[in-house]
């Protein structure tokens, strides 16, 4: 720095926050700020000086009080879903186990491959006062903490030891976080003493910034072994992943697949790239998927899998595919396009499907798609009848199918682990594109609620108009349900279907396929607790200031729907279902799981056979 250069004293932490206000991104020609404002939770570690710098940027990075800091991070990644990882938001906690409640979160946005920025609070790089309260002291490394056990979670990580070490940290985070190859969240450990020391920092650090997400074009080389290989294709498929909404791809994704009149299946992730009425969607794929599309995926012979990073519920345990099936993958990451001895086409998704599509000669045959369609009215029908509601228990998918019939297309649907993301995947009809948030990259109970929190947030921003629904099972309820009064306290509605059936149904239905008897999962079945009650959902949402009700059956929740769609405030339906009965029964592809080799059981020994049978099929990573 030259003497002569104009500068600007500011504390660490008001470095910070001046720096990202005055970050910006150009969201369909319109400039707006690249940070929507944050989540926080204070406490010694970060309320003197990060606080200090944050009350004075209110008007422009808008603070949300949180309850948890896990479900901070959880909205955080319901935000930026919602804004297609255009933009971001921050979660500040305070050192310890504010800080460490952040770890799952982190693991969340990871897996999902979504940005967000985490300032959180360490211990005093002097260490005149060590140790601290709620410091983890390490005998053999006085600079190892809990901070350190983000980085197997994060995609960027730094901890600030010299308040000059910002002017490098935070563009460099930034690059990450919309990097859409290595896209993800960063980690910026925050000493207490270094948040308030002062720094000479030069005032262009903080001159308005405008960025772009790049879009990486193929390569001419890959374009051209892609489509030589489906030009010979018999049988091909396309998997849709999230990634084509990421890249804002939905429109190139259907230019491409009408072109060529190519079959199209989707991810969880992947679901509402498509209309459930275009003539070329054939279904969700996997675990979780449609006989449909499973039934093509299990004879095509090329596959062009865009935006996925290929998880095993996608892929069945690599179970889903002939063997001799030739992928070809497009992903702006590299490590994504190469999976499976896939010919990579690394690039961006939008880019690289305009390449195939002008530099491909080719429709599939017609008989080929044909028979997709043919199955896929199969199971279209089979979802007619499995959320139809009459003389039966109450079900997860009777549920989904009366919302289904009365929401707005532009409603947005968000579940996330437990049995309802299988239960959406497979039964709801997407009304409108990118409207379904199934949270399965991490699989991440408790989600639900908080992520559709900031999703509220970010939909608030595009589409006031439109609601937030949340699918949520009880077990996922009692993990976390504070962010209810998160909404009611920020006017952020949201429509929260509590269906309660008794516990950890759905694992307890994966205890039960594997030939254990019910133990521990459902209420009624854990020997710890002697006299089982049912919680009053209805009047623990009402305690934090919900709209509550709860329903008998399907006919009355469609009528407390109608009423929430109404209501101008947070409003909570609560219906029981059954744990046993109304389980969506096809669609299923194989699932490894690990069964017992040795039991005393024959009931467990016949399930551990019959699930090995099916390992024959399963690729061996090539």
């Amino acid at each position: 720095m030259t003497p002569t250069q104009d500068t600007i004293r500011l504390t660490t932490a008001q470095a910070i926050i001046r720096w990202l206000s005055n970050q910006f991104i150009e969201v369909d020609g319109q400039e707006m700020r690249l940070c929507g404002g944050g989540f926080g939770i204070f406490g010694h570690g970060n309320v003197t000086c990060l606080g200090e710098a944050l009350h004075g940027a209110q008007d422009d990075l808008p603070l949300y009080r949180g309850q948890n800091e896990q479900s901070m991070g959880f909205a955080a990644a319901g935000y930026a879903k919602q804004w297609l990882r255009q933009r971001f938001m921050f979660c500040t906690a305070s050192a310890g186990p504010g800080t460490s409640n952040l770890l799952t979160s982190a693991a969340l946005a990871h897996a999902n491959r979504l940005p967000m920025l985490l300032l959180c609070g360490d211990t005093f790089l002097t260490r005149l006062p060590d140790p601290v309260l709620q410091q983890m002291e390490n005998f053999n490394d006085p600079t190892f903490g809990v901070n350190d056990a983000f980085k197997p979670v994060v995609r960027y990580w730094d901890r600030i030891t010299h308040p000059a070490q910002v002017i490098q940290s935070l563009p460099a985070a930034i690059a990450t976080m919309l990097d859409p190859a290595d896209c993800g969240p960063a980690f910026l450990g925050l000493p207490q003493d270094v948040q308030g020391w002062t720094y000479d920092y030069p005032t262009v650090f903080f001159e308005k910034k405008v960025h772009r997400i790049r879009r990486q074009s193929p390569d001419a080389d890959e374009v051209a072994d892609a489509t030589a290989t489906l030009a010979g294709a018999k049988r091909p498929m396309i998997i849709a992943g999230g990634g084509v909404q990421y890249s804002r791809a939905v429109a190139e994704l259907t230019a491409f697949a009408e072109a060529h009149q190519i079959p199209v299946v989707e991810t969880i992730a992947g679901r509402a790239n498509m209309l459930a009425t275009h003539p070329l969607n054939i279904g969700p794929i996997g675990v979780t998927g449609s006989d449909s599309a499973n039934a093509i995926a299990e004879t095509a012979d090329v596959i062009v899998a865009v935006g996925t990073r290929l998880q095993d519920f996608t892929t069945g345990s690599w179970t889903a595919f002939a063997k001799d099936a030739q992928f070809i993958s497009v992903n702006a990451a590299r490590h994504d396009a190469a999976k499976h001895m896939s010919l990579p086409v690394v690039g961006d998704a939008k880019l690289s499907l305009t390449a195939l599509t002008d530099a491909l000669d080719y429709a599939a045959p017609a008989a080929w798609v044909t028979t997709a369609q043919d199955k896929r009215r199969a199971w279209d029908d089979y979802v007619a009848a499995n959320v139809s509601h009459g003389n039966r228990p109450n079900s997860y998918a009777q549920a989904i199918g009366v919302v289904n019939d009365l929401c707005d297309p532009r409603d947005r649907v968000v579940a996330a682990a437990g049995g309802l993301p299988a239960e959406v995947t497979a039964n709801w009809r997407t009304l409108d594109i990118g409207t379904v948030d199934v949270e399965f990259g991490f699989s991440c109970m408790g989600y639900e609620i908080s992520g559709a929190w900031g999703a509220r947030i970010a939909q608030s921003e595009q589409e006031p108009d439109k609601d937030t629904i949340v699918f949520i099972g009880d077990g996922s309820y009692l993990m976390m349900n504070s962010d209810i009064y998160s909404s009611v306290l920020s006017r952020k509605k949201l429509i929260i279907l509590v269906l309660d059936n008794g516990g950890f149904a759905v694992i307890n239905k994966l205890q039960n396929n594997t030939g254990n008897e019910s133990f521990n999962n459902l209420i009624a079945d854990c020997p710890t607790i002697p006299a089982p009650f049912g919680v009053d959902f209805e009047a623990h949402a009402a305690s934090q200031g919900a709209i509550a009700e709860t329903v008998s059956n399907p006919s009355e929740l469609g009528e407390a729907f109608s009423r929430a769609k109404a209501s101008d405030r947070t409003h909570v339906i609560v219906m029981k279902v059954d744990a046993y009965e109304g389980w969506t029964t096809e669609g299923h592809a194989w699932w490894e799981v690990g069964t017992p080799h040795i039991t005393d059981s024959d009931r467990v020994r016949a399930a551990h056979e019959d699930w090995e049978s099916s390992r024959s099929k399963q690729r061996k990573g090539v």
